[in-house]
Order: C-alpha cells, then structure tokens, then sequence
C-alpha cells in the first residue's frame, strides 16, 4: 500500500524549502513539497517557481485534474525537461486526491513545467505511460477548496490565473 509518509526537508540555494504557495484568482492553494518521492522534481518545481516562470499563467485543465504549466505559452526558460520520471523510485506516492504530478507525453522521462492536482484518486496514472511522479500534495482543505473552485471555473469555460507561485 502506499501511504503518505511525512515529508523531508529540501533545500534552495542554501534554504530550506517545504511548499509552494499558489496565489491564484480563486485563492490560495498551498502544496507541500515530496522529495521523500521526488527529490529532482521537486528541485526543478521549485526552481522553476523561483524564476517566476508560473507567474501570470493559467489552470486550462478540468477533468479528473486540474492542470497548469507553460504549454500554449511563448515563455522560454533554460532549465530543460527533467532527467528522469521518478515514478517508480524513492518513497512511490499513488495519485490520490489532493496529490500533484508532474504531467508528460505517451514518453514518461520527457516531464517539464506541466503539472496536475489530482481531483481524485487516479491510481491509474501511477503506471500508466511509465507513471506519473507525484511530488506534492495539497496542504489542508481550504486548499483543496481552492482547487475544487479553480475546476469548476475552468469546466465553465473560464481560465482560472494564477497571480504567483513562491517557494516557502
């Protein structure tokens, strides 16, 4: 079975960073990080959210997830796709409700700045297409909260913007 475990401490650039704390137009989502699962995702995640790259871009995906990123985009950043889809490595988190994965194409080790809140449980996507790393979860229930508005804002037509992203 798997569980979710307490997580560990990372570090960025010399400090020690637990979550990421989403402001969005429907509030704030605030994802603690799981580099116990996915210590590469999570760096790169957290790098990515440093340089900004995620400020000013949309939740556009409403089904079983919600999803943003820099797909439809013309943002450009230097930090390449991740190495390694770290599905099946570490302590290996099941996409349960409320847990965030890195999204990738039919190729698993090709993941990037695209990631999904699972609205669910998708344990499906623990193996499909070489898995789907799951390297945060949602913090507490007004997050979810959060989340559950930014999908029905997003299944109405309307993209759900997120103002920042900051690693905490």
């Amino acid at each position: 079975a798997r569980h979710l475990a307490e997580p560990c401490v990372p570090m960025l650039h010399g400090a020690a960073m637990t979550s990421l704390v989403l402001a969005t137009a429907a509030g704030t989502v605030r994802l603690i990080l799981r580099p116990d699962s996915a210590p590469v995702t999570c760096s790169y995640i957290a790098k990515c959210a440093a340089a900004k790259l995620f400020d000013g871009v949309t939740f556009y995906r409403s089904d079983f997830v919600i999803q943003t990123g820099l797909y439809g985009t013309d943002r450009s950043h230097n930090f390449g796709d991740l190495p390694v889809n770290e599905a099946a490595t570490g302590v290996v988190l099941s996409n349960t409700k409320g847990t965030v994965s890195i999204a990738h194409h039919d190729v698993p080790d090709n993941g990037n700045t695209e990631f999904f809140i699972n609205l669910g449980s998708n344990d499906h996507l623990d193996t499909a297409y070489g898995g789907y790393c799951v390297f945060a979860q949602v913090a507490d229930d007004s997050s979810m909260a959060v989340c559950e508005k930014i999908a029905a804002e997003v299944k109405g037509g309307t993209q759900t913007l997120i103002h920042s992203v900051t690693v905490a």
